[in-house]
């Protein structure tokens, strides 16, 4: 099959795929409870004509494999489908009629590529060398994630590349594609920690231990381990992004103060020695303070890695057949994505597609006012078909 012949066929179902995208950015769903966006994704592919579905994958992911008429490698596409606890604030016509939940990391626009894709290719079955597997994914925004459990579930054992696509929201459309080599996204780990004091009048300060006081102090001394600790030419971040403390009255001392965060690195030994440092300090100085503290630290995802070989395979396709002018080398980042779970364990790659709906400045990820636009969608369609070509359809249809 000709891949400008595939392509041109993408023109023809791209209102397709905008119904797909508006009606999931209309009816967002939490992580873990994607209950209307997994049937509504099982109810297309059957509609499509896709028998071999695979349902509730690793506690909610959804597989659906096409077989080819011919030999050839197995090879997987992953999009996630969850939504956020935000409240949409845009003007779309379309947005969330979930109130406090909304698409603001471009899931969306993940799930209905790749239902357009899985919709187009049926059509070309017995001409398929090998297998695609169209993975929708549960749960990405939620730790654990539903990366690692459809990864225990065996269910991808037999897969032997694996690729997935992110929009970026917060740079402009210009039908720009960008890869990444090796480091893409940092270890993303949280840590909650609780201050216990002695609370009291605020006229006799002297009868009390202010946790409040013992908290400020703590959110100042873990600056240091990024600061002090940590090796200058390392990434990483500690960050305290919530603290609580009292009860709105000015006049009483607060028995206790909460802080959470986040921790992002990529040197594994890096991460160990930050999660260390947190419990060291924070027993120290609430010690030295009179308090006590407990340290919930949770280990999330692991940086995402991606494979030289797969990522110098999709560069050069892109170039290929988008122009040198559109596609581009990006630099690491400090976001975190279970996708890297995946890499840990099958050959692969992840890329981006500028999406951003404004000419020049647009709002970020997880922000109430995200959007993208939607000519976005034709872009991440054409991505994936030409990867899909390369292993599927061309002359030598074996793993490269």
């Amino acid at each position: 099959m000709d891949l400008d012949l595939m392509l041109d066929n993408i023109t023809n179902g791209i209102e397709m795929s905008k119904e797909l995208f508006r009606y999931l950015h209309q009816h967002p769903e939490l992580s873990f409870k994607e209950y209307q966006t997994r049937e509504f994704i099982k109810e297309q592919l059957q509609h499509y004509g896709y028998e071999d579905i695979q349902t509730n994958v690793g506690g909610g992911g959804i597989i659906a494999r096409l077989v080819g008429g011919q030999e050839g490698p197995t090879i997987a596409f992953r999009a996630d489908i969850d939504a956020l606890a935000i409240h949409e604030e845009t003007n779309l016509p379309y947005k969330s009629v979930n109130d406090g939940v909304m698409h603001a990391c471009g899931h969306d626009a993940h799930t209905a590529i790749l239902l357009s894709v899985a919709k187009q290719l049926i059509n070309y079955q017995t001409e398929i060398k090998g297998t695609i597997v169209f993975l929708f994914q549960h749960a990405e925004e939620v730790k654990p994630g539903g990366a690692i459990s459809i990864l225990k579930s065996g269910a991808l054992d037999d897969v032997d590349k694996i690729f997935g696509l992110h929009v970026r929201g917060e740079l402009p459309f210009d039908g720009a594609v960008e890869y990444c080599h090796g480091y893409a996204l940092a270890a993303s780990d949280t840590f909650n920690i609780r201050i216990q004091g002695n609370g009291g009048h605020a006229a006799t300060p002297h009868k009390t231990v202010d946790s409040t006081v013992v908290a400020a102090f703590l959110v100042q001394q873990l600056q240091t381990i990024v600061s002090r600790n940590k090796n200058p030419l390392d990434s990483g971040v500690v960050t305290v992004a919530n603290f609580h403390s009292g009860g709105g009255a000015g006049n009483v001392i607060s028995d206790y103060a909460t802080l959470s965060g986040t921790v992002r690195t990529y040197n594994p030994e890096l991460r160990q020695m930050i999660k260390q440092r947190i419990h060291e300090l924070t027993e120290h100085i609430c010690q030295a303070h009179g308090a006590t503290a407990v340290v919930d630290y949770l280990d999330g995802y692991p940086p995402l890695i991606n494979h030289f070989e797969e990522t110098e395979l999709i560069h050069h396709l892109f170039e290929t057949q988008f122009g040198q002018e559109r596609v581009f080398e990006t630099e690491a980042r400090m976001g975190g994505e279970d996708f890297a779970y995946y890499l840990e364990k099958i050959p692969g790659s992840f890329y981006y597609i500028r999406a951003g709906a404004f000419e020049e400045e647009n709002y970020p990820h997880h922000h109430p006012k995200f959007q993208i636009d939607e000519d976005c969608l034709q872009v991440g369609i054409e991505t994936i078909l030409t990867i899909i070509h390369h292993y599927h359809f061309s002359k030598v249809g074996v793993l490269q």
